[in-house]
């Protein structure tokens, strides 16, 4: 009992406010809701575009209409506080799975991604920024990779519960269990006393000015860590949310349930390494596990090019899960230990913008490499961009000690 409690406590800090606790269990359900058709998502939009040429913009409607909402979103969230625009983004996104459930087109399934998008914007954008409000500097990446862990773990049951779920019923039936789930969320982050009492706080902000926001990318550091996000959800959702499935499925001629099984393991390898990233960030810096991350990655995308049994793919998979997850907790205690306190908000969102241009344009790019060359060159690329990203990290000198009193 006192080693579990002692490992417990090492996972995820104690003497943490109870609204951290909360936003834990916010995360779960909203991305468990948001995997279970990922394992089938690119498949339905293949049946409904049987061209192919609008499959990649199912994937990235979700991000388009962030790119235009992420730096409003975190501006507005300096002068409204995080809680009310977290729960507009939760009640947004409700219609996404709505849309897409009754998509008997592939414009209509388009659409149900962009509002999706739109909503998630609202809320990954409060979340994060409540995050970095609330966590101490000596404990946040210990913090955020339990938080970003338990997101995964939600992630990681989603992918094969939404492929059964896909067994039994139809694509289109499997979007009400993920609407169940995000009303769920809305209601708790509705009726939080605790969030209201956060909020209470911080109420009355004046809001930096939009030249101040954007003034934070005079900084060296944020503009790396800006640009590792968007190189990170260019792989990310080119890859793993559009030409994998294909390439499984296609390909190798996966079935469904092999290919969320498959995916599970990617992200079991997250759920694996991104607590022990947060530790290991507080301990050794931010600048040295990113690199880890990068350089497994790489590794991880040059070994799918030489392997195509199901268990050596399995195995592929958890490894570039790891490697993706010791840069997700990182990128995030970086860009905390980086930002000024009164505009954090704004800077979160160019942060999250970076991404969504990347999450934008990835699936779209490639599709295209993927309809026009072989998909072994796709997975090169991923690797020499990962090998890019580990030549922006060496760029900084800032010390991790020094990092730390930055936040």
């Amino acid at each position: 009992m006192g080693v579990g409690s002692r490992l417990l406590d090492r996972l995820a800090p104690k003497s943490l406010p109870v609204v951290y606790y909360e936003l834990l269990f916010l995360a779960f359900a909203i991305m468990m809701g948001m995997s279970l058709p990922s394992s089938f998502l690119p498949i339905m939009a293949q049946d409904l575009d049987p061209s192919g040429v609008l499959v990649g913009m199912v994937v990235s409607a979700w991000f388009l209409s962030r790119i235009f909402l992420e730096l409003p979103a975190g501006m507005l969230s300096d002068r409204l506080g995080r809680r009310r625009l977290l729960i507009f983004g939760i009640g947004l996104s409700s219609f996404g799975p709505i849309l897409c459930a009754f998509a008997t087109n592939i414009y209509m399934l388009i659409l149900g991604r962009a509002i999706w998008g739109m909503g998630t914007a609202f809320y990954f954008m409060n979340n994060t920024a409540l995050l970095m409000d609330i966590l101490p500097v000596s404990v946040r990446g210990r913090a955020l990779g339990f938080f970003q862990g338990l997101e995964f773990v939600g992630s990681f049951m989603g992918a094969p519960v939404g492929a059964f779920l896909a067994i039994y019923m139809s694509f289109s039936q499997v979007f009400y269990f993920t609407l169940m789930l995000t009303v769920v969320s809305l209601v708790i982050a509705w009726r939080s006393g605790s969030m209201k009492e956060t909020e209470a706080r911080g109420s009355i902000r004046s809001g930096p000015p939009l030249r101040e926001v954007f003034g934070s990318l005079k900084s060296w550091g944020i503009i790396v860590v800006c640009l590792s996000a968007f190189l990170r959800m260019f792989i990310t959702q080119g890859v793993f949310q559009t030409v994998f499935q294909l390439f499984l499925n296609e390909g190798l001629l996966y079935s469904i349930e092999a290919i969320g099984i498959v995916l599970s393991a990617r992200i079991a390898g997250q759920v694996a390494s991104i607590v022990l990233a947060g530790i290991l960030s507080d301990k050794a810096g931010r600048k040295p596990v990113l690199i880890a991350g990068c350089v497994i990655s790489a590794s991880a995308f040059y070994a799918f090019t030489l392997m195509n049994d199901f268990r050596a793919m399995l195995l592929i998979a958890l490894l570039q899960g790891v490697g993706e997850g010791f840069g997700l907790t990182t990128l995030i205690a970086l860009l905390t230990d980086l930002s000024p306190p009164n505009i954090r908000g704004g800077v979160v969102g160019i942060f999250r913008t970076f991404q969504d241009i990347g999450g934008f344009a990835g699936p779209i790019a490639f599709m295209l490499l993927y309809g026009s060359f072989k998909v072994t060159n796709v997975f090169y690329l991923c690797a020499i961009l990962n090998l890019f990203n580990v030549a922006l990290v060496l760029t900084l000198r800032t010390k991790h000690r020094e990092v730390d009193q930055a936040g």
